[in-house]
């Protein structure tokens, strides 16, 4: 009697142990009990290598977090593709970190066109696009087609509709010239400008489009001067907001310059400024959400203090006045939020289950009185900012927050 007994216990024993090893394995890819492996890809070259801070911040933050224990007991290992701001190299480095490097998730990637040329195949294969660094429309509005997409920044048309709204307030029978980016990133702004304006007597008189591709903008500007606007909008990426701002400056126009988010940075704009020789530049309005390093009413701010001291020891010698660092860190924060959210054992779905049902008032570097929100119905996280105005040298924000919620 005492062989079938053992040959049970054997058994039992061995399927125990069977058990265990498909537990071991049937994690979601990138999870380990010590780690999470996330990714993303980022223009560390290119025409758009200004945006590298972005990746950049998110490290500096998720080696903070790893040195306080992790999240959960998992260290953060985040891995960055350079795309060069190529939306094909985009997909072949997204799918290098899905199917070679089996990274958790796509976190922070970066551009317009740049995700919507791997939102298909991501969510086919379940993988989630968290908090894609886009202000586009399509990530928030098409969340019921594209279910493991998320964005996190205001969208570009709540953006070009706060810019309406101001000039209708403030300048009352403006006639605006348009130099816009000919893709949806640039045409969200300025559909989202015309829905602010409507109603009043601010007039687009001309728009004028650029590929993301064209060496300068020099003939745009000169149309847009004889356009006889008294606003000029730079609806552009940091390199031709830049020649925006020169080429206005060489045709002594001076017309008052809202310049969208993605190009405001404070290294941004004093570069256009040409070293204080461009007075074009001089009360040029855009949009803030962020606590701006440069703004001195945030000099001695416990959040700011802390960006400080971890771009100080976990990303040395990068530009601290770069406020796309902030952004970087406040998306990364976010991410250490769903995660533990998701609990001890993070899936895939369980992280997007946390996206559907955000409600963060917390994030330190974001300004006060905003809030992260989502719902099983909203998906855009951040639709409020301030504006802020370029003065001698340095951003000033003014008057209250601007809230939008996508209709």
């Amino acid at each position: 009697m005492r062989r079938p007994r053992l040959l049970l216990a054997v058994l039992a024993l061995a399927g125990v142990i069977a058990t265990c090893a498909t537990a071991a394995t049937s994690a979601d890819p990138g999870i380990t009990t010590k780690t999470i492996l996330i990714g993303g890809t980022t223009p560390l070259s290119g025409t758009a290598s200004a945006y590298a801070s972005v990746a950049r911040g998110a490290n500096a933050y998720f080696k903070y977090v790893n040195a306080r224990g992790g999240v959960n007991g998992r260290t953060i290992n985040y891995k960055t593709v350079d795309d060069g701001y190529d939306p094909a190299k985009t997909v072949q480095a997204t799918r290098q970190l899905v199917e070679q490097d089996k990274v958790f998730a796509i976190f922070n990637s970066l551009g317009t066109e740049h995700n919507v040329a791997t939102r298909d195949y991501l969510n086919a294969a379940r993988v989630p696009q968290l908090f894609v660094a886009s202000g586009a429309t399509t990530f928030g509005r098409d969340f019921k087609e594209y279910p493991w997409t998320i964005g996190f920044q205001p969208s570009y048309r709540a953006e070009g509709w706060i810019y309406g709204k101001y000039l209708a307030r403030a300048k009352p029978g403006a006639k605006v010239g348009v130099l816009v980016q000919n893709d949806d990133y640039g045409k969200d702004l300025l559909a989202g400008l015309k829905q602010g304006i409507a109603r009043s007597k601010v007039k687009v008189v001309a728009a004028q489009p650029f590929e993301v591709t064209a060496p300068d903008v020099q003939s745009q500007i000169s149309k847009l001067k004889a356009s006889g606007a008294n606003v000029l909008a730079l609806f552009a990426t940091p390199r031709h907001a830049i020649q925006g701002y020169v080429f206005a400056n060489r045709l002594a126009w001076r017309p008052l310059i809202i310049n969208n988010a993605v190009s405001s940075a404070s290294n941004i704009m004093a570069l256009a400024s040409e070293g204080g020789a461009n007075k074009a530049v001089e009360n040029s309005v855009s949009i803030v959400f962020l606590k701006d390093p440069t703004d001195v009413k945030w000099r001695n701010d416990a959040a700011v203090r802390l960006y400080r001291s971890i771009m100080s020891r976990h990303a040395k010698g990068a530009n601290q006045k770069d406020v796309y660092h902030v952004y970087g860190m406040a998306v990364a924060y976010e991410f250490v939020k769903v995660l533990r959210a998701a609990g001890k054992n993070p899936t895939r779905a369980g992280v997007m289950l946390q996206t559907r049902k955000l409600n963060d008032p917390s994030n330190p570097f974001l300004l006060p009185g905003l809030t992260i929100k989502t719902s099983a119905t909203e998906r855009f996280p951040i639709e409020q900012a301030l504006l802020q105005r370029w003065s001698k040298g340095s951003w000033k924000s003014f008057g209250g927050l601007w809230g939008y919620r996508a209709g």
